[in-house]
């Protein structure tokens, strides 16, 4: 693995992120995704929906760099419904887990009023850490 997080005793408890993330190898950086298909469509309005292809198409930018869901250090959450997104932390928490485990990076959530793309509620960007020896694919 080529993160190491850190949740210091000092700091509150981190739930669902880490507090520290530390990386080895070259930094990958990772354009802000969204929920949408290969065509540039938004494949749904449901905000969990969007949520998981959003995650599901930055992972895809990690493996083309020769990367794996453990070696994302962050993830910055950009989302224009913020009191939903609360509300439906379970079954965020659900999509996320199936795509990434228990790996909790360091993370935030921003609310913002509007995205670039219309009729995107999430946007997802990333930072990683890829060793040597990750071939990139295409």
């Amino acid at each position: 693995m080529s993160v190491r997080l850190i949740n210091p005793g000092s700091l509150a408890e981190a739930k669902g992120f880490s507090h520290v993330a530390v990386g080895r190898g070259a930094p990958v950086v990772l354009a802000g995704q969204i929920g949408w298909d290969k065509t540039g469509r938004i494949v749904s309005d449901d905000l969990v929906a969007q949520f998981a292809l959003a995650i599901d198409n930055l992972l895809d930018a990690l493996r083309a760099a020769g990367g794996r869901p453990d070696d994302l250090a962050l993830l910055r959450i950009y989302c224009t419904k913020v009191p939903e997104y609360r509300a439906r932390l379970k079954e965020l928490g659900e999509a996320y887990r199936k795509r990434l485990g228990r790996h909790f990076p360091a993370m935030c959530l921003l609310g913002v009023t509007e995205l670039f793309t219309p009729g995107s509620h999430v946007e997802i960007e990333g930072l990683a850490y890829v060793e040597a020896g990750g071939a990139p694919g295409a």
